[in-house]
């Protein structure tokens, strides 16, 4: 009976602690960042004093485009509109088995048959010379190479493929050649090449890293840059780190790879070569992970209650399986992500505190700081900053540079003064037409 007593209390504990980590979790207080195409507020804000640039971006996983002299709208894939009607025959197919033991996972947690769990996200954009805009579409299952018309809206599906997954596309408008970054489950990503049609798909290299941001070198057919980082891992094969990021040069020709910037100071990323033949490149500080002793400490004195915790849900599990009632009033629609904290280039940012604490460029907050710089090294090594806090960049066709610090679109000009193309509420990557 005492027994009882005590596994009872200790239930109870482990459902208080239960309930204060998914409170906080749910982000009561803080910041969040809308999709401004989907919102008029929003939508509103938005700021054309660059109306001679074309620009698409990212984000969220959703595709932008401004015209030279027009607004700011969202490109809606008619393979998007498509798997997302699938959805909702799906939905409308498995609408009874909820609140039945058939929509319980293993967990124990319910199941979701509304497809809010399906993501279907744009990783890389590229304009052609034809004035078409190729774009990269993924979700949990499939990936695929798509073509947009911007004039009339027609979409052609280039390729498609199960557990393709590709980022960071560069084309090479003359010849037609597609590089790009292939990432597997495994957590390696390296560079491969194909015809901008989705034809000769051919890994460039391999190994256990990071190989990300491919760029042609103009006047250099066989030889192209990109960012390479470590993977360090355990016994088991665990990630446990990754080291800083370099700038490697491929001689595609014989399979010579050759280090061009590496410090282990920093993070070289995104290269570009630009006309003239200057490097360029966003350097930022590389934070060396830590784990300290007393996290440790803190495993082990949470060790018993994150036991009966999991214990908590197993019984969960059953008691939906046998009453259709939960210990919990916790089950329930799944939370929606908290956008406080976002990923920009392979680090956490805390949206709320960048846009409190960093620097404003044309008066439009950043999501990044300052010692994000945007770095022009010329052929005898000498180094120029243009731009301070950079999440991402491009180059135009006649080497002017547009960027973005998070929340809005510059095109640089001369002495590190910089024009406003368009804000949003979150940009975490641009091309430039």
């Amino acid at each position: 009976m005492h027994l009882l007593i005590i596994i009872v209390a200790l239930l109870g504990i482990a459902y208080v602690l239960n309930q204060l980590v998914q409170k906080d979790k749910s982000g009561a207080t803080g910041t969040t960042l809308p999709n401004s195409a989907d919102d008029p507020a929003q939508q509103s804000k938005l700021d054309h004093a660059a109306p001679g640039t074309a620009v698409a971006f990212i984000s969220e996983g959703k595709l932008f485009y401004r015209a030279a002299h027009g607004e700011v709208k969202q490109l809606h894939s008619p393979y998007v509109q498509e798997m997302l009607d699938k959805m909702e025959r799906h939905q409308e197919k498995n609408a009874w088995k909820q609140g039945t033991s058939f929509g319980i996972s293993a967990s124990g947690a319910m199941r979701r048959f509304d497809g809010e769990a399906a993501q279907i996200n744009t990783t890389a954009m590229q304009f052609d010379e034809q004035g078409r805009i190729l774009y990269f579409l993924q979700d949990a299952g499939m990936g695929g190479l798509f073509s947009y018309e911007l004039e009339t809206g027609v979409e052609k599906r280039i390729l498609h493929r199960q557990n393709l997954a590709l980022t960071d596309m560069q084309l090479d408008k003359a010849t037609g050649r597609l590089l790009a970054s292939a990432s597997n489950k495994t957590g390696i990503a390296n560079l491969v090449m194909l015809d901008r049609e989705g034809d000769n798909y051919r890994e460039l290299t391999g190994g256990d890293t990071l190989d990300t941001s491919p760029c042609w070198i103009p006047d250099a057919e066989k030889q192209i840059l990109y960012q390479s980082t470590g993977i360090a891992r355990n016994q088991s094969g665990i990630t446990l780190a990754h080291g800083n990021a370099s700038i490697q040069m491929l001689d595609m020709k014989n399979g010579s790879v050759t280090p061009v910037l590496d410090d282990p100071v920093f993070d070289y990323l995104h290269p570009r070569v630009c006309p003239q033949g200057n490097l360029h490149f966003i350097r930022r500080p590389y934070e060396i992970p830590k784990y300290e002793t007393r996290n440790a400490l803190i495993d082990a004195l949470l060790f018993p209650f994150r036991l009966l915790r999991a214990v908590f849900h197993y019984l969960n599990f059953f008691s939906l399986m046998y009453s259709r009632k939960p210990l919990t009033s916790a089950s329930g629609p799944a939370m929606n992500a908290d956008l406080k904290e976002i990923i920009l280039k392979g680090k956490r940012i805390d949206a709320e505190k960048a846009l409190q604490k960093e620097n404003m460029i044309n008066g439009v907050p950043s999501l990044v700081p300052a010692s994000w710089q945007l770095i022009s090294r010329n052929r005898q090594g000498l180094e120029t900053v243009l731009a301070t806090n950079v999440v991402a960049y491009d180059m135009r066709n006649d080497g002017s540079i547009i960027y973005s610090n998070g929340r809005g679109v510059f095109l640089l000009g001369t002495g590190r003064l910089s024009s406003l193309i368009l804000k949003s509420d979150l940009v975490a990557d641009v091309i430039a037409q």
